[in-house]
């Protein structure tokens, strides 16, 4: 007579079960609410120019037009832009009324050059602002994302920026969650040809 390992069996059920229930969360949670979230964002560009928030963790702001006024830029930062060069960031001081706000003032081929720019009002489109995290860092992390400002208008010798757009939010829950059924069903098949394998160099086992 065949028999079915017990506790091996209960470890594999729970596995798989635990998969269909990712999967489940990430197609009938997780993606509708994604959705929803991203239609929101569409809907940003139209909508009424607002003060950027003086404390920028709101990701529904993404993509208004928005305004604000830096004192002086405090330091600069370069992020790469690809074949476009390099991405320079300011971050402004905006006296005791917050913490201040980064600002994206324009792209250089120049990855030493020296921004013109001694702050002043900024109007251009909230974006996220980049977060240097690894892939282990975002699982773990608690900081939330933050935004910046990109700006309108570029100081003298740069280009302006590429505005954001709502291209840049990756929408991956579908197939996360195919993922999460795609390893439940191959957990139940490297299992169900363990089990044959054990049937089959055990025959008499009882």
């Amino acid at each position: 007579m065949k028999h079915i390992p017990i506790i091996p069996s209960i470890i594999v059920a729970l596995a798989v079960a635990l998969m269909i229930a990712l999967g489940c969360w990430q197609l009938f949670d997780r993606l509708p609410k994604k959705e929803a979230f991203l239609a929101q964002l569409a809907t940003n560009p139209a909508r009424p120019l607002v003060a950027f928030p003086s404390i920028p963790t709101d990701k529904s702001l993404l993509y208004r037009r928005t305004s604000a006024f830096c004192l002086e830029p405090t330091s600069w930062k370069t992020e790469g832009a690809g074949r476009f060069g390099w991405r320079y960031i300011a971050q402004c001081r905006t006296g005791a009324e917050g913490p201040g706000f980064a600002v994206e003032m324009g792209i250089s081929r120049d990855p030493n050059a020296k921004p013109i720019w001694r702050g002043g009002e900024v109007v251009g489109t909230i974006a996220l602002a980049p977060a240097k995290r690894s892939l282990i860092g975002n699982l773990f992390t608690t900081a939330p994302d933050m935004l910046m400002i990109v700006a309108d208008s570029p100081p003298p010798g740069f280009t302006r920026a590429r505005r954001p757009s709502l291209d840049s939010i990756p929408n991956n829950h579908l197939a996360y969650g195919v993922q999460w059924f795609v390893f439940a069903a191959i957990a139940l098949g490297i299992y169900a040809l363990a089990l044959r394998r054990r049937w089959r160099d055990t025959p008499n086992a009882v």
